[in-house]
């Protein structure tokens, strides 16, 4: 627990040092067979020695004191690789901090290093890395799950107190789901793109990955609220009307999953429903499953928009020359897409069918105070087993949802 820990820390009954010593050996021992982190701040246990010294002369410290966090390899650290597990950005060292790791240091976290990804953002399993996969620490021959592989591995491996990944359509979740941890993304606009690497700007937001709730709630409350450096950010209004509520309600959205993880869900939200006297209901939505046909059509026209930059001149390699099959895939279709002769149609079309999935939660949320589906339609396959791309796309198709109607 992160709270804990930090009063620990705080007391001098844990020295940040060795907090943060005790996660680098860790990785040092355990990283070779599990390819999670892929470069280590070596100024980590120095910047940790420096919070204990602030602690030791009564100096005010921050909420997160000693507490070692992975970064998702297209969050930007200053000084640190930010390859976005490519080959185009093998040998790129941001020059700056994302707002996201500003906010994080200014609270006294440390960075412990930056950690395996899909190449770009591009893969729902975790196998598109030019890096080589991450195994999931839970399930070594099973995939961890994509695109923060390495954000959900590195917390469920033990490596890290928290980890910061970015959710596009389930980059996230997906893993998080996969590995066994807890993992958050916000409302699109809570938390500030600037500094991430984008696969989406219409979608992409940063979260955090943690071992439980409270947790998760303590990263976020430090990285959200309105940047200067990011137009579509904005402080929300904090309504707590869902605390006050005696009773709450909530809907079952029916979606195509996996029996067995249909089962676990109906019997942990019956187990909770039965103890606190709420009621769920079953809930039809209409055009969800839409959800991955308006999805990709945007995903692809922004990539290929976002990757023009990758040309060789100014960032690493010219990105078709170097890249995997599948983000080939992408830069092409958006290529196409944003062809001439279609005039924006699809993309056009994309996003409208957006605003209507949008509308549709909109209408459910006056209903319900709570809408539960599973996180990912079935287990997580073998490592290395071959799979349409039809069925890799489809494991985005419950997680997708919330990021086009904009919601957490």
């Amino acid at each position: 627990m992160i709270k804990s820990k930090v009063i620990e820390i705080k007391e001098n009954k844990l020295s940040a040092e060795k907090n943060i010593k005790n996660f680098i050996d860790k990785i040092k021992k355990e990283n070779e067979k599990l390819n999670i982190v892929l470069h280590l701040n070596e100024n980590a246990v120095s910047q940790a020695k420096q919070i204990d010294e602030k602690i030791a002369n009564g100096k005010k410290v921050g909420k997160l004191a000693g507490i070692g966090f992975l970064v998702k390899s297209n969050i930007n650290v200053k000084g640190l690789i930010c390859n976005c597990a490519s080959h185009t950005l093998e040998n790129y060292k941001s020059g700056f901090n994302a707002t996201v790791i500003e906010k994080l240091l200014r609270e006294d976290a440390i960075i412990l290093g930056m950690v395996n990804m899909d190449e770009f953002a591009c893969g729902s399993s975790g196998e598109t890395s030019a890096f080589g996969y991450c195994k999931n620490p839970i399930a070594l021959n099973r995939i961890p799950g994509g695109s923060s592989s390495g954000s959900a591995a590195s917390v469920a491996a033990g490596f890290c107190d928290f980890a910061l990944g970015s959710d596009t359509g389930g980059s996230i979740r997906n893993p998080a789901s996969h590995c066994g941890v807890v993992g958050f993304k916000p409302s699109y606009g809570m938390v500030s793109r600037s500094g991430l690497i984008d696969l989406s700007m219409s979608l992409d937001q940063i979260g955090p990955l943690t071992k439980n709730v409270e947790d998760c709630e303590i990263v976020f409350d430090v990285i959200k609220g309105k940047d200067e450096n990011d137009a579509i950010t904005r402080d929300f209004f904090e309504k707590n009307e869902i605390n006050k509520k005696e009773k709450l309600s909530i809907g079952i959205l029916k979606m195509n999953a996996d029996e067995k993880i249909w089962s676990k869900i109906i019997g942990r939200v019956d187990k909770v429903c039965n103890k606190n006297k709420w009621g769920y209901l079953n809930l039809n939505l209409n055009y969800v499953d839409l959800g991955i046909q308006t999805y990709y059509p945007i995903v692809y026209v922004e990539f290929f928009s976002g990757t023009r930059k990758f040309d060789g001149r100014k960032y690493g390699y010219k990105i078709e020359e170097v890249c995997g099959e599948e983000v080939l895939r992408r830069i092409l279709g958006g290529k196409e897409i944003s062809k001439e002769e279609f005039s924006g149609r699809y993309y056009r079309r994309a996003l409208s069918a957006k605003k209507i999935i949008e509308r549709e939660f909109e209408n459910a949320f006056k209903k319900f105070d709570i809408i539960v589906l599973p996180t990912v339609p079935k287990l997580p396959h073998k490592i290395g087993r071959k799979i349409s791309v039809e069925d890799m796309y489809n494991y985005d198709a419950l997680t997708v949802l919330a990021n086009l109607a904009e919601i957490p």
